[in-house]
């Protein structure tokens, strides 16, 4: 059966192509007669309208972003973090009346076709691995690109947080308290599926800028205190769970001496590393205190965390795909904030 076009709606009609393709892309163009017996038509002959892809390209634009994400879908739109900048990056695509497309990297996925068949007007690159062949795959496409939250790339946008401010200060949080048994639990330093213990050289080694920096904050507070950064215990799991929290909450609280303080990079790390506490009948915040990140799924369980301004990133992101990256500065660092809840408090007095 040949093809169906616009060219043989306008043949049975005897009309021009032009105005076939009005009934779909400009029907106030038409009379609603005419529109109405071209529709009727085209259902008959079962056309469903112009090829989008086609479209687009002749009219330069897909009407649509693309969002470059490190994860899976099922993370995505699990994880509170992410949760949270993805609705404040769609309400800035759907005020401008624009799509959103999510291509997922899972860890270890090294794939560039995926940027390389994506019908979009800009990217938005979102926690991608140093060296990722997508980012340079992004790069050639010439398109608007902002990058949040890693990499940073000289002359492109960027949105994020301070991470060794931010880090810093939940570090001097617990330090301030008293607490000099420290310590940490982070996800996100490497794609290569590691959990157990990460050496101060695998730490600085991370390939995920993001958390190498937020690791950097943390040690530059402990050391500011005299503190030992190579005898602090760390744990670094391969997943944002509360499992893997619990795993490296029990991991680290089974040390000798056992930590009166651990920091997480996640608030899941931290809800983890609470479940862990309560296997072994801790006493939180008598006996530990537990500091998490982003207070994404902090205030029910009384966890203290460093808040980031998730939705207002996201905003932020948007506002500099759709105006072409030209309208703010080109780096915007957005402000965190210590949040105090139950989960912190002085260490127990020998």
């Amino acid at each position: 059966m040949a093809r169906v076009t616009l060219q043989t709606i306008a043949d049975r009609l005897g009309v021009s192509r032009a105005t076939v393709s009005y009934a779909f892309s400009r029907p106030d163009q038409l009379s609603d007669g005419l529109r109405r017996r071209i529709m009727e038509v085209a259902d008959e002959l079962g056309y469903a309208g112009p090829n989008p892809t086609a479209r687009s390209l002749r009219l330069g634009r897909a009407g649509a972003l693309g969002l470059l994400f490190s994860e899976t879908l099922a993370y995505a739109f699990a994880d509170p973090y992410s949760i949270g900048f993805f609705q404040g990056l769609a309400t800035a695509a759907e005020d401008a009346g624009v799509g959103l497309l999510i291509l997922p990297l899972p860890h270890g996925d090294r794939r560039s076709e995926t940027v390389r068949d994506a019908v979009v007007d800009a990217f938005c690159v979102m926690s991608l691995p140093d060296g990722h062949p997508a980012l340079a795959e992004v790069l050639a496409r010439k398109l608007p690109v902002v990058m949040v939250d890693e990499p940073y790339v000289p002359g492109h946008p960027f949105v994020g947080t301070d991470e060794p401010a931010a880090a810093a200060t939940a570090a001097r949080h617990v330090l301030g308290l008293g607490h000099r048994r420290i310590g940490v639990a982070m996800v996100g330093l490497h794609d290569d599926g590691h959990t157990g213990w990460a050496s101060p050289e695998r730490q600085e080694g991370a390939v995920f800028e993001a958390m190498r920096r937020r690791c950097g904050g943390y040690r530059q507070a402990c050391e500011e205190a005299g503190i030992d950064w190579s005898g602090v215990p760390f744990y670094e799991v391969a997943r944002n769970s509360r499992e893997a929290g619990k795993k490296a909450g029990h991991a680290l609280l089974g040390r000798d001496p056992r930590p009166t303080a651990i920091l997480t990079n996640t608030d899941v790390l931290a809800l983890g590393v609470l479940d862990a506490a309560a296997d072994l009948g801790l006493e939180v915040p008598g006996e530990l205190s537990v500091v998490g990140f982003s207070d994404s799924a902090a205030e029910e369980a009384g966890l203290t965390t460093i808040r980031q301004a998730k939705q207002e990133m996201g905003a932020a992101a948007g506002r500099l795909l759709l105006s072409g990256g030209a309208a703010e500065p080109e780096r915007l660092v957005f402000p965190h904030e210590l949040i105090v809840r139950a989960s912190t408090a002085p260490p127990a007095q020998a």
